[in-house]
């Protein structure tokens, strides 16, 4: 899942540097890229959360069904992602939902409500930032979005025990993220109101 992220983080860049919407413009990349990332951010993650017992295991089975129908639901709009570079509706992150239930061991009870927030939030326009296109703060995103990586990775080496100082430390970006969205879907309401 990490390797997916890394790659998905910079196709698209090279994909524009490359000209491939030029080269082989009867090619539709963003609709492959639309599936991959459903694969990557959706399927593997909501298996991962069964196989690893991330889920109460009498209720896992319904449990997945929910981010797998709400992602695909979200991935199947056509303003999914906006003209500006926003996710509408809470972004199909769900290896990094995973991940963070694996790495900090959260109760079951606790991913389950989770599970069931965030698949909630697909249905919810609220805009979400594009971390690799953002139009505002891109340079510190994208900094701290690689020094974000470079913790997930150092963490998953580390695995079984890593530090829970650097587990911690690496939900700042999360947080970070989510904040910068609501601040800027907030901003934009404001204006709008």
């Amino acid at each position: 899942m990490a390797l997916a992220v890394v790659i998905d983080a910079t196709d698209g860049t090279l994909a524009r540097r490359a000209h491939v919407k030029e080269i082989i413009s009867w090619f539709d990349g963003d609709r492959l890229e639309d599936i991959v990332d459903y694969l990557n951010y959706v399927l593997v993650p909501c298996v991962l959360m069964i196989r690893a017992d991330l889920l109460p295991q009498e209720d896992a089975l319904w449990l997945v069904a929910f981010p797998l129908l709400a992602s695909a639901y979200g991935f199947c709009q056509k303003a999914a992602k906006t003209s500006d570079h926003f996710f509408l509706g809470f972004p199909s992150y769900w290896n990094i939902v995973a991940f963070y239930f694996y790495v900090l061991k959260t109760p079951l009870w606790v991913n389950a409500f989770l599970v069931l927030i965030f698949s909630a939030l697909v249905f919810v326009p609220i805009r979400y930032l594009y971390p690799s296109r953002s139009p505002v703060l891109r340079g510190l995103t994208v900094s701290l979005g690689v020094l974000w990586g470079v913790m997930v990775l150092i963490i998953i080496y580390l695995l079984p025990h890593p530090p829970t100082s650097l587990v911690l430390g690496s939900l700042l970006f999360p947080a970070y993220y989510l904040i910068l969205s609501f601040w800027l879907e907030a901003s934009r309401r404001r204006i709008f109101t």
